[in-house]
């Protein structure tokens, strides 16, 4: 810095050109196509969906088949759910997702990260709930792979003495 601060009124005044300078960042915006859906891509573990939601209903389709269907169990269900009743639109919107890879768990997780990504997208003011409960991180915890001389990622074989 070519100038010295020497005191407090030269302080104030180097101040109060930096607070000039700041830029105050653009409002988001809603980000819809051409049939008015939005899109987003959500991941867990190594599960991979593309989501895309659109006002309706609240039905929701995953692989071409319903939500029930497809994901049996009643826990798999209600984590698709969560991103709607945090948010406060349940029963507003369609849902069609395409998810491959992984198990079902991952699938799951990784259909919600795209519902809440792709909520947000849709209506910016949802993203603030949504961020709270977490929805907008990708959880990044995958398995550990497997280590030569062991017969899995940590476990060894039985020790004998003899």
């Amino acid at each position: 810095m070519a100038d010295e601060i020497k005191s407090l009124s030269d302080l104030e005044s180097v101040a109060g050109e930096a607070a000039a300078v700041v830029e105050v960042a653009a409002p988001r915006v809603a980000v819809r196509d051409a049939l008015g859906r939005s899109y987003a891509t959500g991941k867990r573990k190594d599960a991979v969906a593309r989501v895309w939601i659109k006002p309706g209903s609240g039905k929701v389709t995953v692989n071409g088949k319903e939500m029930g269907v497809y994901f049996a169990r009643p826990v798999l269900q209600m984590i698709l759910r969560q991103p709607f009743q945090i948010a406060g639109v349940e029963d507003q919107f369609d849902v069609m997702a395409t998810v491959t890879g992984g198990g079902l768990s991952g699938q799951a997780g990784a259909v919600k990260h795209g519902i809440s990504k792709a909520l947000q997208l849709y209506d910016p003011s949802l993203r603030a709930a949504l961020k709270a409960a977490g929805f907008l991180t990708r959880d990044s915890r995958v398995v550990e792979r497997k280590k030569y001389g062991k017969p899995k990622a940590r476990r060894s074989f039985q020790f004998s003495k003899r």
